[in-house]
């Protein structure tokens, strides 16, 4: 437990790897979490770890329509959400070419707009309140075009980078901060999955920490982001890469 005040804090993405370790530090933190993903049965076993802390939300965010009577709801039921992280986010390898307007489409409308959505929704209660926290989990991608991942997903992630700017600079009269994390290789599914054992050992000797980034590394800096000692940070992308991309 930390000496942060307690918030409401929302997850999106949160049985992910990172999810859930963003989750749990939240929580440390001495926050309840509306921990959210696709469906509610997949973060019921944080739900079962922090009983009493964390409450299981199951929708799709990319659905706009669903998303309104949700976050209605969750504030009659819970209060204002004053701590936002838009973590949520599908993968795709394929590059431009092989990219079919559907799969485009679903990239952006889950790792853009569901961000978006979620945001507008919640905005208005941080601006009332005159103090809000919104970190995107953006990534890598953006700085090097994708050196693994998909045409779709690098620009998914530009996206989210570009509104977590236009976002900080609305919002920063009214004591909202809104910012981004880039990481780069976390050992989440996406690296020991989606990538094989020849691209996962030219990557670390790549990286000049010489590993992957840990979960709960990022949950580190998503603490740190949304607490009250960053309130003179706001329109940042924070790399988290171990030496990858450098500027």
């Amino acid at each position: 437990m930390s000496n942060q005040q307690p918030r409401l804090a929302l997850v999106t993405g949160a049985a992910g790897t990172i999810g859930q370790a963003i989750t749990r530090q939240l929580v440390a933190d001495g926050h309840k979490v509306i921990a959210l993903d696709l469906k509610a049965d997949l973060v019921q076993p944080l739900v079962d770890e922090m009983p009493g802390r964390v409450i299981a939300v199951g929708t799709d965010i990319s659905d706009a329509a669903a998303l309104e009577p949700l976050c209605t709801q969750l504030r009659k039921d819970h209060g204002a959400v004053q701590i936002l992280v838009n973590n949520a986010g599908i993968l795709s390898n394929n590059k431009a070419v092989e990219t079919e307007p559907e799969e485009w489409r679903r990239i952006m409308s889950v790792n853009l707009d569901g961000a978006f959505y979620l945001t507008r929704l919640l905005l208005n209660d941080m601006r009332a309140a005159r103090w809000g926290r919104i970190v995107n989990i953006c990534s890598l991608g953006i700085k090097t075009g994708g050196l693994t991942a998909g045409t779709a997903y690098a620009a998914s992630k530009g996206g989210l980078g570009v509104l977590t700017f236009s976002l900080a600079r609305e919002t920063a009269p009214y004591g909202v901060t809104v910012n981004g994390i880039a990481p780069g290789y976390v050992l989440t599914p996406m690296v020991t999955e989606q990538l094989n054992e020849e691209q996962r050992q030219k990557l670390l000797r790549d990286i000049p920490v010489g590993r992957f980034c840990g979960a709960d590394e990022v949950a580190h800096l998503v603490s740190y982001l949304a607490g009250p000692n960053a309130g003179f940070i706001t329109g940042e992308i924070v790399d988290m890469n171990g030496g990858l991309h450098m500027d």
